[in-house]
């Protein structure tokens, strides 16, 4: 079935608005450059917007008790790097924009986001906890390297000396490997890099706009060598697209120097699902109803399964099979046991106000 609002680069198949927000079915936006550049009767190249974000806060809250944080910053709303799968699709559509393409190329940035926490450390009785950057939005994706944030961030809790944890699919967080390198001394930082596939064939439409699977690798050799507690997180893991890698990854995770691996389940709340479908139909099409089928089965018979604990591993043999594999991978490779790196919390500072402390 032909997708007009497809585009090249792009990892969702369609533009398509959520049903349950009422809102207006939405179509492919073109402009007198988008039909210049439409090449061979195709669909034209979809440019990137940033639009400046002021949130009132800064620090989002949760109480999940299947999740280790309490806290998080998320520099930016939207993610270039496409990925298909990305369970936080869902939140663009509360800017009435789509979670298909608009997620992936109408970005916002939140460019006082340090001004913000600075005042958020400093208030009285603020009990430091690690914060972790990258739980939505990808803290490294491709507009970092122009607005910066998550470098500005990442100074400030130097500064505070406040514990903070990194996830994200990009070697461009070496650009911060000085910052990090001095936050490990202190044993307030950890890192874990996603790889999902080690296949460029897979990869380029699973996420098209990440870095390559040997460039996260590499960047997890470096940090390691750095002395950087850095994780793989092989999440999400696809069955009958990506599960055939699991020990393949593990394995590439330890040559690398990586102090621990952990993996999930492929998750499909809300339009991420409906998304995935097209996206199986477009890519994989010979095996889409299997795709499915295995999802739904590790999900009580539902295309996701949003009760807390079970929605990070499922449940079923086909989600016993997976910690079977991974657990015996793990064992073999010298990455099963391996605790978690404790983050301090005892040398946080409050940053220094407009009055000087007397101590």
């Amino acid at each position: 079935m032909p997708r007009p609002d497809a585009r090249p680069g792009r990892g969702a198949p369609e533009n398509r608005t959520p049903d349950r927000f009422n809102l207006k079915q939405r179509e492919a936006d073109r402009d007198w450059l988008d039909e210049r550049e439409t090449q061979d009767g195709g669909p034209p190249p979809l440019r990137t917007t940033v639009t400046v974000e002021h949130p009132k806060t800064i620090i989002a809250y949760n109480r999940s008790p299947d999740i280790g944080f309490d806290r998080s910053i998320n520099a930016y709303r939207g993610c270039e790097h496409g990925c298909i799968y990305c369970f936080a699709r869902p939140t663009h559509a509360f800017h009435d924009l789509s979670p298909g393409l608009d997620f992936e190329s109408r970005l916002f940035a939140k460019p006082d986001a340090a001004k913000m926490l600075r005042v958020e450390l400093a208030k009285p009785g603020y009990v430091p906890r690690p914060i972790a950057m990258g739980t939505n939005t990808d803290p490294y994706q491709p507009i970092e390297a122009k607005w910066r944030i998550t470098r500005s961030v990442l100074e400030l809790l130097a500064e505070t000396r406040h514990p903070v944890t990194i996830t994200t699919k990009s070697d461009r967080v070496l650009l911060d490997i000085d910052l990090l390198e001095k936050m490990a001394r202190q044993r307030l930082i950890g890192v874990a890099l996603s790889i999902t596939s080690l296949t460029p064939e897979i990869s380029r439409t699973l996420e098209p706009r990440a870095p390559a699977a040997r460039k996260r690798l590499a960047a997890v050799k470096r940090l390691s060598e750095a002395g950087i507690p850095t994780m793989v997180a092989i999440a999400p893991v696809v069955p009958a697209v990506t599960d055939h890698e699991l020990e393949a990854i593990v394995e590439a995770a330890a040559e690398a120097g990586a102090s621990g691996a952990f993996y999930l389940p492929v998750r499909l709340p809300y339009e991420v699902a409906p998304l995935f479908r097209a996206w199986l139909d477009e890519h994989f099409p010979d095996r889409a109803s299997k795709v499915m089928g295995i999802i739904r089965e590790m999900r009580g018979g539902k295309d996701n399964d949003p009760n807390w604990f079970t929605r990070m591993q499922g449940f079923g043999p086909w989600a016993e099979l997976l910690r079977t594999r991974f657990d015996r991978a793990a064992r073999k490779h010298g990455l099963a046991d391996k605790e978690r790196m404790r983050l301090r919390t005892d040398l946080f500072e409050p940053p220094q106000g407009p009055q000087l402390r007397l101590l």
